[in-house]
């Protein structure tokens, strides 16, 4: 065997284990959470308000409210951050100020989301004055969410090739028309794929909620945006550390966290959907 074959193979190899140790674990954790919380799921569960400090009942509120922020984060963040990845990638020259603005984006996205719970609390709870509600959590969440919303509409811009946009112009389009028919049908299911990806974390985040507005136990839904709302992040966090009788809920916990994954895969699954259908609308 030559020496570059048995390279080959080796890092093939080492490849293989890599994806194999990855499977196994997420095969443990999901097995863990579904064995142990589908006993609870149910349509009860689903759709009945919380009872007895959450030992009873079910966890609709919860559901509802995430919902409600991560609609919010995406109102703020798609836009936005479509837009001025756009901008940055299709009419911003490369200069000094251009990169500083790319690298406090990517810094932004490696913000520990305490911190964007902390500056949502000043932002929108006290100065705005919008108080502890969904509107702010939903917007803080947005915030954090924008960086990567930039970061992965930008990147997906780039892999088009410059040859589509120079050939819209050689025809006489104008900038914006070669970006809308020759740029965005290629840019737009790796633009929409990153954005949904980076909704599915704010999701399930914990921190940012539990400053600006989610709270444990609220045996009703939110009368609007500016009340107070349950979380399934932030339900979970304290069913599973903080509840009086952690054993007694630990049943509940495990279902609220199969039907938070839940969430976050249809999420995924919704991403793929768009994904495939836009590529095949453009190859048709």
């Amino acid at each position: 065997m030559k020496i570059k074959q048995f390279k080959e193979m080796v890092g093939f190899g080492i490849l293989r284990l890599c994806v194999g140790m990855v499977i196994f674990i997420l095969v443990i954790i999901l097995y863990d959470i579904i064995s142990k919380g589908i006993g609870i799921i149910s349509w009860k569960f689903l759709t009945a308000m919380p009872k007895n400090g959450m030992t009873e009942g079910g966890i609709f509120p919860a559901i509802v409210g995430t919902v409600l922020t991560t609609a919010i984060t995406a109102l703020l963040a798609i836009p936005l951050g479509m837009g001025c990845a756009i901008y940055l990638n299709e009419y911003a020259k490369d200069t000094l100020i251009t990169r500083l603005i790319r690298m406090a984006i990517r810094n932004l996205a490696g913000v520990p989301s305490i911190v964007y719970g902390l500056f949502g609390v000043i932002l929108f709870v006290e100065t705005l004055n919008f108080g502890t509600c969904i509107l702010s959590a939903g917007l803080t969440l947005g915030l954090m969410t924008l960086p990567w919303t930039i970061t992965a509409s930008e990147e997906a811009l780039k892999n088009v090739p410059n040859s589509y946009r120079e050939g819209a112009l050689a025809l006489g389009a104008t900038k914006w028309q070669s970006i809308k028919t020759n740029v965005l049908p290629y840019a737009i299911p790796g633009m929409l794929t990153g954005t949904i990806l980076g909704l599915s974390r704010a999701a399930g985040e914990t921190a940012p909620i539990l400053f600006t507005g989610a709270a444990f136990y609220l045996p009703f839904l939110p009368k609007s945006l500016f009340s107070q709302f349950m979380a399934l992040p932030y339900h979970l966090y304290i069913m599973s550390t903080q509840h009086h009788a952690i054993s007694k809920v630990r049943p509940i916990a495990y279902g609220t966290a199969l039907v938070l994954i839940a969430l976050v895969f249809a999420m995924n699954l919704f991403a793929v959907i768009i994904r495939y259908r836009l590529r095949k609308v453009r190859m048709e």
